[in-house]
């Protein structure tokens, strides 16, 4: 168990600590030369019953309250201390602000020096202190006075605090490690060492971990848990941590870092968090308020965006949305203490809810539904309902992450909710079963009603189908929700459009007997540089009208797609040409290539050859610096699925990359129309 002391100035903090230990917590010359506590000090007492108690001393003095704060972000036990002599004092009342604020709901009222008054002062001092906890967590903590220096009441003050230990007992190890960082130095002979306590987690010799907010990587090189070499430490434990790696130094390495699961660096700089004022602040909150923001024992400038339309009130508590000067590693629901600027008084304190709120539309009935399910402490009710609030669906790693969850703990979510998840292992989504069974069918229901109003079109397009379903995912969730779907086989994924796996673009029989007759045309050996709309209408005698009627027709239908102005190319031409690109980009340095590259492997002259880069170009599936261009891998699915296993060219050459390689992201294969774009055309004479 962590003891943390607490009170004002000269309260007898370090003498209290020392009794019961019989360590000097004033480690530094300027503490003892003034004999005041200016850092935290650390002591430890064994047990006969096995247990380690680990007592932090804070300083009392008004300019140290941010290092106070940092000392009582990670004890389990409070001991706030009163001087007989002395009562009740600003320090004192501060002190048990920060307590009430950090949640900490265990602890005991020590009446120091009672060796010097009377048993009357000593029943006010009592009464007063009574008085000041009510509506605080140290409401129901018992008040006992001892004497430091005569060493009365000291026993039964250790005996109580080993009873508490007991009750306490051990902290749950099941989450990813976090130790938050209070001191770094250097040890002759030994290396860089960090010590804090441990918040969540094991960490083991040999492990390796994060510097955060820096990202520094390094190695345990070994381990003091509870002033103790040992091989492991645990969440709860006071720990020493020698780190070793390439960046990692003293300098490197700042009071309020956090050496973590390499899986939990992830800092950020704006954060939704429950806030409480304090009553005995004197004006409202305001927006935009600057503040310093306690954390650990990480302090940083911030201000306050509400969420309101109103300030805060002094007492009130509500939701607002913190914007850091500088970004933190924290987690949900991590306890903190905001300070006003000149850091003179404490205004107020909370926890964190969201991690990665958003800029923008942070009013909307969503968010506050959002919010309001974050709220929640327990992971598993809290996941549970962001389940049944906009957008209807949680990235599970991004959740787990944020709450510093280990795998056990999310499975076990998964266990008890029964949801539904789909997506990669890296980004999982996941929704209820209810609501994935409503979204399946509607999504079915929707296609069935586009096709039946639209038989001649490909299918519907992402977005738009996006738009008409209930309940509205966001466009990453309903992405991968697609893919998912997709895996009933009912519905088939045509690069941006949608349809049913049953349904097939239709002609009128007229315009089919003509596409008949128009397709050979355009594959084959001449498939990379097809005859435009006047040759193909010439050859089969028909208008230039109807045969670009047709072409808008099959482009509807995605059988084709237009290059240029009336020159149309088949679909699984238009893939084979991007397989021949992206075989292009990655034999050339640093994926760049040029028209003249293309044109060679395609034999089809430099003029279409730049129409087919352009083409490329407008629907962003290639990016173009001056004569360069590169490929934009989050594009390549767009025209659906590349359906040859090589890139045939008429140079003979091929392809090396296989199908799997250029399958879409949605797992989707093309509509063709039922033509082979390797069909021999007839002779055909060209107007130039």
């Amino acid at each position: 168990m962590i003891i943390g002391t607490a009170g004002h100035i000269d309260h007898g903090k370090t003498a209290l600590v020392k009794a019961l230990t019989g360590v000097e917590g004033d480690r530094l010359k300027e503490e003892k030369a003034r004999g005041i506590t200016i850092d935290l000090g650390f002591a430890y007492l064994p047990t006969s019953q096995g247990l380690t108690l680990g007592f932090i001393d804070v300083p009392g003095h008004e300019r140290f309250v941010h290092t106070m704060v940092a000392g009582a972000s990670g004890i389990d036990f409070a001991m706030l201390t009163v001087a007989a002599d002395d009562g009740i004092k600003p320090q004192t009342l501060e002190h048990l602000s920060i307590i009430d604020l950090l949640g900490i709901a265990r602890g005991i009222v020590v009446i120091t020096k009672k060796d010097l008054t009377t048993a009357d002062c000593l029943s006010k001092v009592a009464a007063d202190i009574k008085a000041l906890t009510v509506g605080t967590t140290l409401e129901t903590a018992d008040v006992v006075a001892v004497s430091a220096i005569t060493g009365d009441g000291i026993d039964a003050l250790r005996e109580r605090l080993v009873d508490a230990a007991a009750k306490i007992g051990q902290h749950p190890a099941d989450g990813r490690f976090r130790l938050a960082v209070d001191r770094a130095f250097t040890l002759q002979g030994i290396g860089v060492v960090v010590t804090g306590t441990v918040l969540s987690g094991r960490i083991e010799v040999g492990n390796h971990v994060r510097l955060s907010p820096s990202g520094l990587i390094a190695r345990v090189r070994s381990i003091h848990a509870q002033n103790q070499p040992a091989e492991f430490g645990k969440a709860g434990d006071r720990c020493a941590l020698n780190l070793t790696g390439p960046e990692i130094s003293k300098d490197a390495i700042h009071r309020g870092d956090v050496v973590l699961d390499p899986e939990l660096h992830a800092p950020t700089d704006r954060i939704d968090a429950v806030l409480r004022i304090l009553q005995r602040e004197e004006k409202p909150i305001s927006q935009w308020f600057p503040i310093r923001l306690h954390h650990g024992a990480a302090e940083i400038g911030a201000h306050i965006a509400l969420l309101g339309d109103k300030p805060i009130p002094p007492g009130a508590t509500t939701d607002v949305q913190l914007v850091l000067d500088e970004p933190i590693a924290a987690a949900v629901p991590d306890r903190f203490v905001i300070r006003d600027v000149s850091g003179r008084r404490t205004i107020g304190g909370g926890k964190f809810i969201d991690l990665r709120p958003p800029a923008r539309k942070r009013r909307t009935p969503e968010r506050q539904a959002q919010r309001a399910a974050m709220t929640l402490d327990d992971a598993t009710k809290a996941f549970s309902a962001l389940l049944a609030a906009p957008p209807f669906a949680v990235d599970v790693s991004s959740f787990a992450r944020d709450r510093a969850l280990s795998e056990k703990s999310v499975e076990q979510i998964k266990d008890e909710l029964a949801i539904v998840t789909f997506g990669t292992d890296e980004s999982a989504i996941a929704v209820s079963l209810k609501t994935w069974q409503t979204f399946a069918t509607d999504l079915k229901n929707a296609l069935g009603a586009f096709h039946a109003d639209n038989p001649d079109r490909q299918g519907i397009g992402r977005e738009q189908l996006r738009l008409m379903l209930q309940p509205r995912l966001s466009k990453p969730s309903f992405a991968v929700a697609l893919q998912k779907a997709a895996e009933s086989g009912d519905i088939a994924l045509d690069g941006a459009f949608v349809r049913l796996s049953s349904h097939q673009a239709r002609l009128s029989t007229a315009d089919e007997a003509t596409w008949q007759s128009i397709a050979p045309l355009l594959g084959g050996d001449e498939r990379f540089r097809p005859p435009r709309v006047r040759d193909i209408a010439e050859v089969i005698d028909h208008s230039e009208h109807d045969v670009r009627r047709l072409f808008k027709l099959a482009g509807r239908a995605g059988w084709v797609d237009e290059i240029a102005h009336d020159h149309f190319f088949l679909r699984g031409t238009v893939q084979e040409m991007l397989a021949t690109a992206i075989d292009i980009s990655r034999k050339s340095e640093a994926g760049f290539f040029t028209a003249a590259d293309l044109r060679d492997r395609l034999s089809n002259g430099r003029k279409v050859a730049i129409q087919i880069l352009e083409f490329f170009d407008r629907h962003g599936v290639t990016l173009r610096k001056g004569d360069m261009r590169t490929l934009n891998k989050h594009r390549l699915d767009l025209f659906g699925a590349l359906v040859h296993s090589s890139a045939q060219t008429s140079g003979g050459e091929s392809s090396p990359v296989g199908r799997s390689d250029f399958k879409s992201e949605w797992g989707s294969e093309p509509a063709l129309g039922g033509f082979d774009s390797h069909s021999p055309p007839p002779v055909i004479s060209r107007k130039r």
